[in-house]
């Protein structure tokens, strides 16, 4: 069962400069558990979808159903009351430096009516969840970035939700340190069978954490899906767009480009796996049929923890055997498309 619902939702601002449709009929479904990628870039309309879900801020039009209730069928003081099972991250954290991370942790406990001697027992567990034990008594300028995330996360943990939504929770960390929080996040997922929604303008995350993606353009939803199945075959130009600027530096693995001077002739996309990848596919092509290729790029990354390589290809402009040398890619587990927006 999908346990969140978003059903023909429109979010339409009206501004001293005009009306803004930042929504435009927007419908997916999140199941149970799921890690889902919410990716466009600026003003796609991406943290403002994430707010209909939690309904901080009221669709238009449609409807937002959390395990078959509409959120807005609730009474204001049911929703505030459905809002303490969605708890939310946000890119500077929003943490309370007046309080001790102790005490930004036991804050939601509080207005829940918890007494201190609880709420300061459950805070200690969430902060060792997030490798935070030692930093109990430090206040939030005292912290790295991760620190502060990982803070934001335990306190986000705290009224138990049942949906995470993270919106661009690694924009303002390093790589490493997004790989952490990452990683983090993925074993909260795994432990606490969590649903988290994942709002970013990085590819990156999305191939690294989410299982399912929807990719959004000036308040559309362009295309969604599996994250492994539209890496390997995008349909939409800003999909396509995105996964090309996807620089894929992951840390253990090295990145090669080469780019050419001249592209007159068929460019395609090709993508392969672990499993695809025992040979040299592309030399013994060459091989075979005795026609050259030119290797405009190759990089290899991680989707999903499991390697998927990538090659933009050109054959010759005379080549006549360029339809035979696709078949046998294919044939190899490759998987192929035209390359259309892969190059600039």
């Amino acid at each position: 069962m999908s346990e969140i619902v978003i059903e023909n939702v429109s979010k339409t601002f009206v501004t001293k400069d005009g009306t803004v449709e930042a929504l435009k009929n927007v419908s997916l479904e999140i199941e149970s558990g799921d890690i889902y990628g919410i990716i466009g870039m600026s003003g796609a309309g991406k943290s403002t979808l994430v707010r209909c879900i939690n309904y901080l801020e009221v669709p238009t039009e449609g409807r937002v159903l959390i395990n078959d209730k509409a959120l807005g069928d609730y009474t204001e003081k049911e929703l505030r009351k459905q809002r303490e099972s969605i708890g939310m991250i946000f890119q500077h954290f929003n943490l309370l430096m007046q309080k001790n991370v102790l005490e930004n942790v036991c804050f939601p406990l509080y207005i829940q009516g918890k007494k201190k001697k609880e709420a300061h027992e459950k805070a200690k567990e969430l902060l060792e969840i997030v490798g935070l034990s030692d930093k109990q008594k430090a206040y939030p300028a005292q912290l790295s970035g991760g620190q502060k995330q990982r803070v934001a996360i335990a306190r986000a943990l705290a009224s138990d939700p049942k949906i995470l939504l993270c919106d661009e929770a690694t924009s303002a960390l390093d790589p490493q340190t997004t790989s952490s929080i990452l990683e983090l996040l993925k074993d909260i997922n795994k432990r606490f069978k969590i649903t988290i929604v994942i709002i970013t303008h990085q590819m990156s995350v999305v191939r690294e954490i989410c299982t399912h993606v929807a990719i959004m353009k000036e308040g559309e939803v362009q295309e969604k899906g599996l994250v492994a199945e539209i890496f390997s075959h995008p349909k939409s130009a800003v999909a396509r767009e995105l996964i090309r600027k996807d620089s894929g530096s992951d840390s253990d693995r090295k990145r090669s480009a080469v780019q050419s001077e001249i592209r007159s002739g068929e460019i395609i996309r090709a993508v392969f796996s672990a499993n695809s990848s025992f040979e040299p596919v592309i030399a013994n092509m060459v091989l075979t049929f005795g026609q050259p290729v030119n290797i405009l790029k190759a990089d290899t990354r991680n989707v999903g923890g499991i390697a998927k390589g990538e090659m933009i290809l050109e054959f010759p402009a005379d080549c006549s055997m360029t339809e035979p040398m696709k078949d046998y890619l294919r044939e190899r587990g490759l998987d192929v498309e035209e390359a259309t927006g892969y190059v600039e």
